[in-house]
């Protein structure tokens, strides 16, 4: 059973004028599904989760928009739990999501809402040992697979892993995972899952050509966009200040002592940058880590647990950590290198002021962003104040960092096509490379 959701079908304004107990009851989910809820603390319910939950419980595909940070990831875990049928042996639901950390974080999702029910998730990502996939694949409850394509892929072709039996497919952060840079993969995969499937996309963004790509995959789609204008990032307070690259490092340091960052993350246009600024702030005294690309995956593990944890207060990042992670109490983010594109601004941003939580960002601009800023400009409704110069006079005196130059100019897919493979994104590399550069 189902209980009442039909009543709540085109009327999500119903189900948020209740209390959250008497939301998630109306869906009709099951008790022990409705513990796990109740065990995670959530004192509300954002509306991509009133708009989704109820038509992807009738089984209808879905492609849903929203904020980062919005709640998308329970808009599709809870009614695939509420319909998994624990009868039936084997996979029957997968994600694919873009990253290994976006992977851990969503299967952990799953896991802490399934808590009460015998159905159990595994995370499958590259640079973590197969046979310790393996083991958990083999468990006889699990039943949701969350992957990334390379690693995948992998299993597939060593047959470790067995989509006949999915019935439930999502594309989490669907305008990635539906890029150039993935096309090829999930064509691959989705051939792997036989019909009939239920198919939802969630994403912040969903450009046009992304969407008439996302419908060869789907049947009649029911679109979702909750505040579809993600650009505007209404409850973060936005800022800047002019510093030149000489400039930045003091300027930086001045920021974290004037603005009181009690938890930061801060974005570097490459890996090799990231690394050096944290060592250059742990010199300072800051508690500070990196997380980038070249970083193990026991290292980028460590470093985001301890940013959780609040073991460290400021973590170093590219934009590996800019999409779909789900960091809590996040003061500020900082762009000691801004980006190349607008809308990876947006989702940088997007990091803090989750769940409706109040935040600040603060860039630092120099001559050469003089483009990008005012593109930047142009496309958010809010206004982004001017701060005053950080390393003006009689302020503490900090070092001149000198760090590796940042590349200018357009960018296709980000560091994954900087490696200089000498091919084209879309063609698919060969076996030996491919589970390297899928993360």
């Amino acid at each position: 059973m189902l209980g009442d959701w039909k009543v709540f079908m085109g009327r999500p304004d119903l189900l948020l004028e209740q209390s959250l107990a008497q939301q998630f009851e109306a869906l009709g989910f099951q008790p022990r599904l409705l513990q796990g809820i109740k065990d995670m603390g959530f004192d509300e319910m954002f509306p991509i989760q009133a708009e989704a939950i109820a038509p992807i419980l009738q089984g209808r595909d879905i492609i849903g928009q929203a904020h980062t940070g919005s709640g998308k990831t329970l808009a599709y875990a809870l009614p695939i739990l509420q319909r998994i049928d624990n009868h039936v042996h084997g996979l029957q639901a997968l994600v694919l999501v873009p990253t290994r950390e976006l992977a851990v974080q969503v299967a952990g999702e799953f896991e802490r809402l399934a808590r009460h029910l015998p159905i159990r998730t595994v995370p499958v990502y590259g640079g973590q040992s197969i046979g310790v996939q393996l083991n958990k694949l083999e468990r006889p409850t699990t039943r949701v697979i969350v992957a990334t394509p390379g690693r995948l892929l992998d299993h597939l072709e060593r047959r470790t892993v067995d989509l006949d039996r999915v019935r439930f497919v999502v594309l989490d952060e669907a305008d990635r995972m539906l890029d150039m840079g993935f096309i090829d993969d999930v064509r691959l995969i989705l051939e792997r899952v036989p019909g009939p499937r239920q198919t939802t996309l969630f994403s912040a963004t969903m450009p046009d050509e992304i969407i008439r790509l996302a419908h060869h995959y789907m049947k009649n789609p029911l679109r979702i966009f909750v505040d579809s204008d993600e650009i505007a990032v209404e409850s973060v307070s936005q800022k800047y200040t002019w510093a030149e690259e000489n400039e930045k490092f003091p300027a930086l340091c001045s920021l974290l002592e004037t603005e009181k960052v009690t938890r930061g993350l801060i974005f570097c246009s490459t890996k090799i940058r990231a690394g050096r600024l944290a060592q250059a702030l742990r010199v300072e005294g800051y508690n500070a880590l990196a997380i980038h690309g070249d970083l193990s995956q026991g290292q980028r593990d460590r470093a985001m647990q301890a940013f959780r944890d609040g073991s460290i207060a400021v973590l170093v990042a590219t934009d590996v950590a800019a999409r779909g992670l789900d960091i809590t109490n996040v003061s500020h983010v900082i762009n000691f290198d801004l980006p190349e594109e607008p809308l990876t601004y947006f989702h940088r941003i997007g990091r803090t002021a989750r769940a409706g939580v109040a935040g600040i960002a603060v860039s630092l601009v120099s001559r050469s962003d003089d483009s990008i800023f005012e593109r930047i400009r142009r496309t958010t409704s809010s206004n982004i104040q001017e701060m005053i110069r950080l390393t003006s006079p009689g302020r503490r005196s900090y070092p001149t960092l000198f760090l590796p130059p940042r590349p200018y100019g357009p960018r296709r897919g980000g560091e994954r096509h900087q490696r200089g493979r000498g091919r084209r994104p879309t063609q698919r590399p060969p076996r030996f490379q491919r589970h390297r550069r899928r993360y």
